[in-house]
């Protein structure tokens, strides 16, 4: 009987795809079979590319006159602590009965270079037909879609070259610079670290992320704080004001002075007393009042980027560790599938989202949540996403956002904690995009004051207040009464009696703060109750954590000055959703960088910061986003066919061997 080979990524996935069909499959060694299927597996990798060594034996030794090493034909070898299963995976390519066989491996890039990789080297009988399982979860309707509607091999291909580039590019750039800067620089790192002796490591993706690190951390240490003064005054009736922020504007005297440290601080505090004796006795009006309604919907859903810096940022844990609980629970059928780029549903998903509605409400046992859908159901809540800012077929590539499966709960409870507290996060976002939005009712007064030269001195306030929670019911939970007046100062650091430390409003003076505010009309005279000075200072920025550094990563384009090049490469990152973590995981243990467990601060180590000044003084566009994201969008328009695999080869190979020449006609 012909039979069908079905290859998955690890051996519990095979089991999954074993129960949705419905195989009664005897166990053998490294497969499981029935009458008419075959399941086997990998495990992670099975083969890689060849050291230079197994080119030629002198290329074991890191010399300059070996150097760039860029080979014509490529070498790929078996891996030899996994050779047995790959050995298994050829011979049940090879079987007679063998007539199709299914690729159901990872559905993304990575996924499809180590099943790509088991082709290539066991050579199966180019007549059988080969085709691809891309799924989204693991439950067993979709396993069954990803079956039934499993397309042609060669429809990946371009998605498979992706794949084979971005290895050949990491292995050429991280094997030939790190040589050539070791054989250059290694002795000179060596004493500044106090080793006997030292290599470098650089890497496409690896080393411009420690150069935001190292950057990020000089920045703050070479932050000088600096002091200015803000002008506050106090508004309305002796029992009854409010406070309004002095601004700059072109009405002011002090328009353009060069006494300002910025539109609403002063540089020196004797200026802005001055500035207030100047104020004394001058009438106010009330010369603009805004009432407005808003209305702010739910966040986007989760992407892994995303998903990861939330985890750090509740559980304190790293970005691998995330991603780890999330392929457990994919694997558990609990959610979809984790490596995605995506915040967005996909049209044809948005259509059935009711089958992940009602799979939660029946199957998800816990209190809040079943609080959460019981109101969608009482208050009637539209489930139709079609035409909202969470359905958007463009914003996908290879997968939608991380969303509940509504499936699987047969294996909840026996999850650790932290696994269920992950869980319930992306449950209750995901709920989230169906309730209402937020609505708020916001007032914004400005105060005229005539000064001592007759020139019109501006101040502001603002008043706002939660009218209904709408989303926040589930994913931020605040009290109704909680309004706030607002006089905003970015990253400044307050510290006068409005500050956190010198006494907070309660909820009642709040509630007062924005019914004076109601209460007043425009052109109406006011009183001036009393000027006083407060003091700011600016504060550096914050160092990355092990969360915020991916979602840096993602977002790394922002970080290009030039607009036209940020336009280009929009949408490429540093690294993909599936590699970050693992970056970062690689950073920690060659120690470049440390990352504290309890707070996931990360802070470049000594050595990190010489190698950082190394490549810095030799080749310092590796450590610039704009060249490894546009790397990476490069390998993005090669899966989207928008350029030819050869052309970014040619590429890639010219930036090499430029930079050797210019380096070793400099050194």
């Amino acid at each position: 009987m012909d039979k069908k080979l079905l290859i998955t990524e690890k051996p519990s996935v095979a089991m999954e795809f074993a129960k949705a069909l419905k195989l009664k499959t005897n166990r053998k060694n490294g497969y499981l079979e029935s009458d008419d299927w075959i399941i086997t597996w990998c495990v992670g990798h099975l083969v890689t590319m060849s050291y230079p060594e197994k080119y030629d034996e002198k290329l074991k030794f890191w010399r300059l006159d070996t150097l760039p090493f860029i080979p014509e034909e490529w070498k790929y070898e078996i891996i030899p602590n996994v050779a047995n299963q790959f050995n298994i995976i050829k011979d049940l390519m090879h079987r007679d009965d063998v007539k199709l066989i299914y690729n159901a491996g990872d559905s993304g890039r990575e996924g499809e270079y180590i099943q790509r990789l088991v082709l290539m080297m066991a050579k199966p009988n180019p007549n059988i037909k080969i085709k691809r399982v891309w799924i989204d979860s693991q439950t067993e309707e979709e396993i069954l879609r990803g079956i039934r509607e499993a397309k042609d091999i060669s429809e990946y291909d371009s998605l498979s070259d992706s794949a084979y580039l971005r290895a050949k590019e990491d292995y050429l750039i991280g094997i030939n610079f790190s040589r050539l800067l070791s054989i250059i620089f290694g002795r000179r790192l060596a004493q500044s670290i106090n080793e006997d002796k030292a290599s470098i490591s650089v890497g496409r993706v690896m080393t411009c992320v420690l150069g935001m690190i190292v950057e990020r951390e000089r920045e703050i240490r070479n932050f000088k704080k600096t002091k200015y003064y803000k002008v506050i005054g106090d508004f309305g009736e002796e029992n009854s004001f409010f406070k309004a922020e002095w601004k700059v504007t072109e009405k002011s005297l002090l328009w353009e002075s060069n006494k300002l440290y910025n539109e609403n601080g002063f540089k020196k505090e004797e200026d802005a007393k001055l500035f207030i004796k100047n104020l004394a006795g001058k009438s106010a009006r009330i010369s603009e009042l805004k009432k407005s309604k808003q209305k702010e919907n739910a966040p986007l859903l989760f992407n892994l980027a995303e998903l990861q810096n939330e985890c750090t940022k509740r559980f304190k844990i790293k970005p691998d560790e995330t991603l780890d609980i999330i392929q457990n629970l994919y694997e558990k059928k609990l959610v979809t599938y984790p490596r995605t780029d995506a915040r967005v549903l996909s049209t044809a998903i948005a259509k059935e989202i009711k089958k992940n509605l009602n799979g939660i409400a029946k199957g998800y046992k816990n209190e809040e949540v079943q609080g959460f859908i019981k109101k969608m159901v009482q208050e009637n809540y539209s489930t139709n996403l079609i035409k909202t800012k969470y359905v958007n077929d463009s914003k996908i590539t290879d997968h939608y956002a991380i969303i509940p499966t509504g499936q699987g709960y047969e294996n909840f409870d026996k999850l650790p904690d932290l696994q269920k507290k992950i869980y319930q996060v992306i449950v209750k976002r995901f709920l989230a995009i169906f309730y209402p939005p937020a609505e708020y009712s916001k007032i914004q007064v400005t105060v005229e004051v005539q000064n001592i030269d007759e020139k019109i001195e501006t101040f502001s306030a603002s008043g706002k207040v939660c009218m209904n929670q709408g989303y926040l019911e589930i994913l931020k939970p605040i009290d109704k009464k909680a309004n706030k007046q607002s006089t905003n100062s970015g990253k400044d650091v307050d510290k006068s009696a409005f500050s956190e430390e010198k006494g907070q409003k309660n909820d009642d003076d709040k509630e007062n703060d924005l019914e004076i505010l109601k209460s007043l009309k425009k052109g109406q005279d006011i009183e001036v109750q009393n000027y006083e000075l407060k003091e700011a200072e600016t504060s550096p920025p914050s160092r990355y954590n092990s969360g915020s550094i991916i979602l840096a990563m993602e977002n790394a384009g922002k970080l290009i000055e030039e607009e036209e090049l940020r336009e280009q490469i929009k949408g490429a990152g540093i690294g993909t959703s599936a590699t970050r973590g693992e970056i970062i995981k690689k950073l920690e243990k060659i120690k470049y960088m440390q990352i504290n467990s309890k707070t996931q601060i990360i802070t470049p180590t000594k050595k990190g910061e010489y190698i950082y000044d190394i490549v810095k003084q030799s080749m310092p566009d590796i450590l610039n986003p704009k060249l490894t994201a546009s790397w990476e969008k490069g390998l993005d328009m090669v899966a989207k066919k928008e350029i030819e695999p050869d052309e970014f080869m040619i590429k890639l190979e010219n930036y090499i061997r430029s930079k050797f020449n210019r380096l070793v006609v400099k050194r």
